[in-house]
This record gives C-alpha cells, structure tokens and sequence, in this order.
C-alpha cells in the first residue's frame, strides 16, 4: 500500500509539473516562429521595443503636364527622407516618413533642355502602413538577412512660393494631398542596423507644378533612395503557443484513475499476519519512471520539475536502485545536431540536480541523450523531456 501511495504522491506531482509545464510550454518563443508569420500568435511588445528610425538619400522624377517631353536624364533631381516608425508584431508596422528635396519641371518652357528646368524644393509628410510580406507568408525569424515590405500612406505636400531666375516669374506656394506607395527591399547587417532599397510613388494634385487642364488630371513623383534602417530597443518578437487542451484532459483522467484506485486500496488491510505473500506485508520494489519537462530551447530545470527529480530520488535512495536518465528534443524545431546536444545538456542537468541537490550518488546514474532520433510521445512539444527511470534489476 506504501507503494501504491508513493506511486500516486509521483503521479500528483508529475500531473503538478505537467501542468506546470503546459505553462512552461506555452512561454513564449523568442526570435523565431515554426509556422508562417500570419497564422503565429505573437506577444504584444512594448511601447520602446520594436522601434526604428531610418535616413535615406537618392533621386526622384516628376511627371505628368509636359513633363515628359525632356530627357529622363534632365528630369532627375536629388531627394531625401528621414522616417521614425515602429514594429507592431513581425508583419505589420506603421511609420512616418518626411521625404523631399528638389524637383525639376518643364511644364512652362518650350525647350527642354536641361538649362531650362524650373527647380524647387518640397517636402511631403506621410503615414504609411509597412507590411511584412516575407514574415507573413513564412516564418518569422529575426536574423533573416532579406526582406521584402511594401507600403501605402497618406500625406501632405508641399512647395513654397518661388521665382524663377530665368524668367523672373513669381510663383505662388503650392499644397496638396498625397497618395503614397512603394516596396522596401530591406537587408540584415547586424541586429540593430539594416541596408534598404526603396522606391516610391507619390500621387499629387494637379496644380502642384503650377500647370492646370480642363480635364483632371495629376502630378506624380517617383523616388529611388538607398538608406540604413537603425532598430531601437528590443527586436524579437515571442511567439505564445496556445494551450494544449487534450494534455490537461488526458491528465486529468490519470488523476482521477488514480484517486479511485487508491479509494479502493485505502478499504484494505495494512497487514495480513495470515498471508505472508501478501503484497501488503512485504514491501515491493517497483521500476519507478518519471519525466522532466523543459521549455523550448532550454536545458534550465524549472522549479515546477523539482518534485518529480525529488520522488526519483528518494525512491533511488530508499531501496538502493540505479538511476537512468535519457534527454530528448523534439523534432519540429532545431535541427539533428542541435537537439543532439540540448537533449545531453538536459540530461547532465537533470544528474546535477540529483546529486548536488538530493544526494544520489553519481555511481548510482547512467547517462544517454538520444536528440530528436526518439520520441517517446506522439505530441512534438511533449518531447523536450528528460525521462527518469529506476531499475530493480
């Protein structure tokens, strides 16, 4: 009966540490996801992290009116831009951008050679939303080197008044309304700076280079700017996985098994002088196996695991009885090599703890770590485990 009771006391405490762990499994990932981006629940970041700020520097080209009759050469003029933004999870960001610089325009001149270009500056404030598509459709993964983000913004434009040289023509200040779009081509340098291509198109009023039509039409710029991206606070993203509700069912059942079990065991006799062979009268000894449950990517023993080392211990110690340890990992995340090596970390870390802390004797323990090669259990995530396992024999 002692037997049976410890054994129950094992199971209580494994159920404990199951549950535990179905917390502990449900931590988040840091930096990486296994499945595509838009189907990953990630944790919600903090105001600081996943900020960035970026400058860029290139050319941009106006068109429309009579624009397109010079040289698409004469038409180039230098331009810039300087946004602040930030990360919402891998896949979506918002940002403000303020690009601008000088711009060329034909549209008053009857030659159109470069000489004759009407220059001036503007400047165009814009809200964009950035969306991810390579961390939307794959997996998210923070060291990625290459990244493919498209945007669309809203945003004002403007050009103040001028005269030209040429012909001493005042023209007043113009203002409109923007429509903002365009595609980063964003490259990994190091984790707080990334190298970007970008190219934008910028829909304006009709009146921004000073010609009008009868019918409506509109302005347009096009930019080319190459740039560096500086990433502020924390990068990663956690991934959260959702909580496995079969695990606790199924766990639950045990218990309850258990508990009507030692019910009917607690309605027998403790002794039977009359029968020797009892199993009541002479205690057994029984192979006792227990598991250690760890965190993804991890080797740290969490202290919700601590019970499930002390009954192996106390079980080993008790009847004298050799203690093996085998590490897993489970096979959906790392690769072989990896999880070869984190399933040994778990295993000497599991051994450790038995005899720094419990007292085992480390003649008493034999070690294997088998990777992901095995899985003991049909769930993936159930194989990131140390399996205990004492032997009569």
């Amino acid at each position: 009966m002692k037997t049976k009771a410890l054994l129950l006391a094992v199971l209580f405490g494994s159920a404990l540490t199951v549950s535990a762990q179905n917390a502990q499994r449900y931590e988040p990932q840091v930096g990486f996801s296994t499945e595509r981006g838009s189907k990953t629940n990630f944790k919600k970041n903090k105001a600081t992290d996943n900020v960035f700020i970026s400058l860029a520097g290139g050319a941009n080209v106006l068109f429309g009116d009579l624009n397109g009759n010079a040289e698409l050469m004469d038409r180039i003029a230098p331009s810039g831009a300087i946004s602040v933004g930030k990360w919402y999870n891998p896949y979506l960001a918002f940002r403000l951008q303020v690009n601008g610089g000088k711009m060329r325009n034909y549209s008053y001149v009857t030659d159109y050679k470069s000489d004759n270009a009407q220059e001036f500056w503007w400047i165009n404030p814009h809200l964009d939303l950035m969306w991810d598509v390579t961390n939307f459709f794959a997996p998210y993964k923070e060291s990625k080197v290459f990244r493919f983000i498209p945007f669309v913004g809203l945003g004002y434009a403007l050009r103040p008044g001028y005269t030209d040289d040429k012909t001493h023509t005042s023209f007043p200040r113009a203002e409109s309304a923007s429509l903002n779009g365009g595609a980063q081509f964003m490259f990994r340098l190091s984790k707080r700076v990334d190298l970007f291509l970008e190219g934008q198109y910028t829909l304006l009023g009709e009146h921004w280079n000073w010609d009008s039509h009868p019918r409506p039409r509109y302005d347009r710029a096009v930019q080319a700017m190459l740039g560096l991206n500086f990433n502020l606070g924390r990068k990663e993203f956690e991934v959260i996985e959702p909580m496995d509700y079969n695990l606790l069912n199924d766990l639950n059942d045990q218990i309850n098994r258990l508990r009507e079990e030692n019910a009917e065991l607690a309605k027998r006799p403790e002794f039977c002088p009359e029968c020797p062979k009892c199993p009541e009268a002479s205690e057994q000894k029984e192979n006792l196996e227990n598991v250690v449950y760890f965190r993804l990517n991890s080797a740290k023993i969490d202290k919700h695991q601590e019970i499930s080392i002390f009954n192996t211990a106390e079980y080993a110690k008790k009847y004298n009885l050799p203690i093996k340890l085998v590490g897993y990992a489970d096979k959906k995340t790392g690769n072989p090599d990896y999880n070869k090596g984190i399933s040994e970390r778990r295993a000497r870390a599991v051994a450790k703890r038995l005899i720094d802390k419990y007292g085992v004797s480390s003649d008493n323990i034999s070690i294997e770590w088998m990777g992901d090669t095995v899985q003991p259990y049909a769930e993936n995530a159930w194989n990131r485990v140390v399996i205990m396992n004492t032997d009569n024999k």
